[in-house]
């Protein structure tokens, strides 16, 4: 049963990471979650039925900016609006709204990676670290004041599954934490601008994204190779015209570097192949397609 004087969240959200982060905030009895909306192109199914097991109406607006859904929510006495993973922009009107505005969890580290598909960039951008910040939201994408933020290794055995698992992991404590530093009134927030004028923007990823460019050194293929790993969609290249998924790809340490035909086969060993880059070879460990690869083939982007 809730508490006249409990902290009252509406909470926005969607995928596992809205999942872990609502069953740790259901724990505090301090807190009511007024309402859940989930994402409305997504309908997540899991999302619904946790707040159906714990009594709390559920939501799905096409447009949360929409007259309708403020004259819906302004009559709620709403402490807070919570953001983890909503893929809708708060017009300034409705992120105003509660007594203590509206906050996001955003998986990268701020100033820097904002946007889209971050957990992606920061390893194709060869990242030693990745960071979770949780922010106010304001008027642009990502820019709001940082009330808490934690920096995580990124390590070479370190792909997109594994920083999805850590993000899936930390998310939920660091915005419970920012949530009793605003229910304890002990938030400093920092301007991001203060961190860097400019800031790090990441474009959204479409498909298309996922071709190998073999004209690139090796590093960077192996780095590109692991940000596009399952759940993602696997980096591709073609060969004969059919398409390659590559899953896997391995640095061969201490190759030489040389001039030679970038994305061709220059061995094979079972299924692991050896292809030539920009300035050595990589190592294909796991790969799918209905090519039986050879050597002497090469592949292209096309």
């Amino acid at each position: 049963m809730s508490n006249s004087s409990n902290f009252r969240i509406g909470y926005f959200g969607d995928g596992p990471w809205a999942h872990n982060s609502l069953d740790l905030l259901l724990k505090d009895r301090g807190i009511d979650i007024v309402f859940i909306c989930g994402r409305f192109t997504t309908k997540d199914k899991i999302l619904k039925k946790k707040a159906n097991e714990n009594g709390i109406v559920f939501l799905n607006v096409e447009d949360i900016n929409s007259s309708k859904f403020y004259s819906y929510v302004e009559k709620l006495n709403i402490d807070l609006f919570v953001s983890m993973s909503f893929d809708q922009i708060f017009k300034e009107k409705l992120y105003k709204l509660p007594k203590f505005n509206t906050i996001n969890c955003h998986a990268g580290k701020l100033p820097f990676y904002r946007g889209r598909n971050v957990l992606n960039w920061v390893l194709i951008n060869d990242e030693k670290e990745f960071g979770i910040t949780v922010h106010y939201i304001d008027k642009g994408i990502d820019t709001g004041d940082i009330i808490l933020q934690r920096s995580f290794e990124i390590t070479d055995k370190d792909d997109y599954k594994s920083l999805l698992n850590k993000a899936y992991k930390h998310c939920p404590n660091i915005l419970k934490e920012s949530i009793d530093l605003i229910i304890n009134k002990g938030v400093f927030s920092i301007q991001q601008r203060s961190i860097s004028e400019n800031g790090l923007i990441c474009a959204r990823r479409i498909e298309g994204d996922e071709i190998i460019n073999w004209e690139n050194n090796s590093r960077t293929i192996f780095n590109f190779v692991r940000a596009l790993t399952p759940p993602g969609p696997s980096a591709v290249s073609y060969c004969q015209g059919k398409k390659i998924k590559i899953k896997k790809v391995e640095l061969v340490e201490n190759s030489p570097n040389y001039i030679g035909v970038e994305g061709s086969i220059l061995d094979k060993n079972n299924e692991e192949i050896i292809v030539k880059t920009k300035d050595s070879y990589i190592k294909i460990k796991s790969w799918e397609g209905d090519v039986n690869l050879r050597i002497g083939m090469r592949f292209t982007k096309k």
